[in-house]
């Protein structure tokens, strides 16, 4: 009987280890049945190698992204599978992880397929232990992010390129300098730029329209990047008609000269539009770093050879600048010397608004003196700029910043009150009531609409008549006057204001169309009087020092000549010696100034001579 229960007890024991064996197996066979299904039905690429890297298990989703037949990946290793754009830590964090030193890597890694195609992928690879820790497998999840990865390409091309030419942007190009002033391993590295600017391209925007504006600057921009970027530089649009190009490992001035020769011969090839055959030119800037100077030897101190990209392509642009105002269709080298002028120029117009109301600009008088008795007729006004800091400054250096910057209107209003209330107190105080005043304007001052208005004021509030002020413009400036500048002339004749040419013989030299304009005066350009020659033999002295003849006096006597035909009053201007005074007067010139006739000299000491001349 105790056997028999012992027996059954034991049957027991013996059925329920077996319904647990079966439990087990069944469960296991189930999540085997279960994980089958999701490994290859997956959409994800899943892949399982041993820990020498050899590929034990690969799904359908991985096999296939590859370009593999079934079963094609199991048994190669992964290390087969390095792609030329892998980064140089990826492989040795897979060998940690063989090795149990990290159990996780996520990166985003390309392979080549079977048929060669790319396919960009994003890879999680796991490390399993064993239950004693050691390593035992990896298993990595593959998925395909080709399509995100050229969306993105089509995106970071689209940032960095220019949608009109293709070309680099502003953006792409000032990565690249910056790389390459950088150098390799963060050493500097020569690097040099060319800053190219269309001629002429305004007009055609102007004449033909924009959209033909866009096809030359496609077809510019094409032909510029066939010619140079086979030899390695970068061209790029840096916007509206400006290009640039950047040359790395530069050798100097005389490469980026030959490549800036180059890109001048591209621009100016006919471009056909529309039907038209369109010429262009270009002025371009070059600019090493570091500068190097006419001998070839390496400054390192000026803007170029320290600049970061920031200045280095500021200067660039600054000496292309430099290329348009010489004349365009050139190149210009950046000057160290040039540059820092620039500099204080743009200094100095950033100034001038407050110098105006600080009162630093004021006036000195040059006598204007018959040369038939030497008596004083007139003074020219001539302005001054003495700045807060001690420097005097001649007009020749602030008028052309005041036009630039507009400010010669308020300046040149302000000058021409102070002239008149100094003329107004030498007249008060003894002086010649008749005594002309001769003041500089610009023809800037006479495009404004209320420009007759502002200067009646001002001699209404001073009290200095209009048959006593003479108004002097360059001979540029009133030849090329037009519209309103004329008009304001008229005006100012009507008003009984003598107007005068400056610096005659520089320019136009047009006097037949003088006498279709309001001009009572011309004076002669100062070339004319110390041209060339010396003393008149037997003339020479202590008082006569200098040169002594007048230059071109056939010339000169057959201007003056026309001059006083057409009703002129001539004036010559820097007279400096006796000789060349009696000259003059020979050959028939009116008046004369110069340091000879009188110095320039403040309102004050001017004053004295005015009354003792009287």
């Amino acid at each position: 009987m105790l056997r028999d229960r012992t027996r059954l007890e034991q049957e027991r024991i013996s059925s329920a280890a077996f319904a647990a064996r079966a439990a087990a197996e069944d469960a296991r066979w189930r999540s085997e049945a279960r994980y089958g299904v999701v490994f290859e039905s997956s959409v994800i690429g899943i892949g399982v190698a041993d820990t020498e890297g050899q590929i034990l298990e690969a799904n359908r989703t991985l096999t296939q992204m590859l370009g593999h037949r079934p079963g094609g990946l199991v048994g190669r290793s992964v290390f087969e599978f390095i792609h030329p754009e892998d980064t140089p830590e990826m492989w040795p964090q897979i060998e940690s992880m063989l090795a149990g030193r990290i159990g996780h890597v996520r990166m985003e890694k390309a392979y080549f397929r079977v048929d060669g195609d790319q396919v960009w992928t994003e890879l999680t690879v796991s490390l399993v232990r064993s239950p004693d820790g050691e390593p035992r497998y990896l298993v990595a999840m593959v998925s395909d992010v080709t399509e995100r990865r050229r969306l993105q390409s089509r995106l970071r091309h689209q940032a960095e390129h220019d949608p009109l030419t293709g070309l680099p942007n502003r953006s792409l190009f000032f990565t690249r300098l910056e790389t390459a002033l950088a150098g390799p391993y963060g050493s500097p590295a020569p690097v040099g730029v060319c800053y190219l600017d269309l001629d002429g391209f305004k007009a055609v925007n102007d004449t033909l329209g924009h959209d033909a504006g866009d096809q030359l600057l496609r077809t510019v921009a094409h032909r510029l990047d066939a010619e140079l970027r086979p030899a390695g530089h970068t061209v790029a649009r840096m916007g509206g008609d400006e290009f640039v190009v950047l040359v790395e490992q530069c050798t100097g001035v005389e490469q980026l000269a030959e490549v800036a020769d180059r890109a001048l011969a591209v621009v100016r090839r006919p471009v056909h539009v529309r039907g038209r055959e369109v010429v262009v030119s270009a002025s371009i800037g070059v600019v090493a770093r570091p500068f190097r100077d006419a001998a070839g030897t390496a400054t390192g101190e000026d803007v170029a050879g320290a600049a970061g990209a920031a200045e280095l392509m500021q200067a660039a642009d600054t000496t292309m600048y430099w290329a348009k105002r010489d004349g365009r269709d050139r190149i210009a080298v950046f000057d160290p010397a040039r540059h820092a002028n620039d500099v204080h120029l743009f200094e100095l117009a950033g100034r001038m608004p407050g110098a105006l109301e600080r009162g630093e600009f004021h006036l000195e008088y040059q006598p204007l003196v018959a040369l038939d008795d030497g008596a004083v007729v007139g003074v020219e006004a001539l302005a001054r700029w003495r700045t807060a800091d001690g420097e005097r400054l001649g007009p020749d250096v602030f008028i052309p910043l005041a036009e630039q910057t507009g400010l010669i209107v308020p300046l040149g209003l302000h000058l021409l009150e102070q002239a008149c209330t100094d003329a107004r107190s030498w007249v008060d105080s003894g002086a010649d009531a008749g005594l002309v005043l001769s003041v500089n304007v610009a023809g800037q001052q006479l495009r404004r609409p209320d420009a007759v208005l502002r200067i009646a004021d001002v001699l209404e509030r001073t009290g200095w008549p209009a048959s006593s002020l003479q108004l002097e413009l360059t001979e540029s400036d009133l030849m090329s006057a037009a519209g309103r500048p004329v008009q304001a002339l008229e005006e100012l004749s009507r008003l009984g204001v003598r107007i005068a040419i400056d610096d005659f013989g520089t320019g136009y030299s047009n006097l037949v169309y003088l006498h279709r304009l309001p001009v009572d005066v011309l004076k002669l350009a100062g070339s004319f009087v110390t041209g060339r020659g010396g003393a008149c033999p037997g003339e020479e002295g202590p008082d006569d020092p200098g040169p002594g003849d007048v230059d071109s006096p056939v010339i000169l006597s057959a201007m003056i000549e026309l001059a006083h035909t057409l009703g002129l009053t001539v004036v010559a201007e820097s007279v400096e010696t006796g000789w060349q005074a009696r000259r003059l007067h020979d050959l028939g010139c009116d008046i004369g100034q110069g340091w000879h006739l009188g110095s320039p000299r403040p309102a004050a000491e001017l004053a004295a001579l005015l009354a003792g001349a009287r």
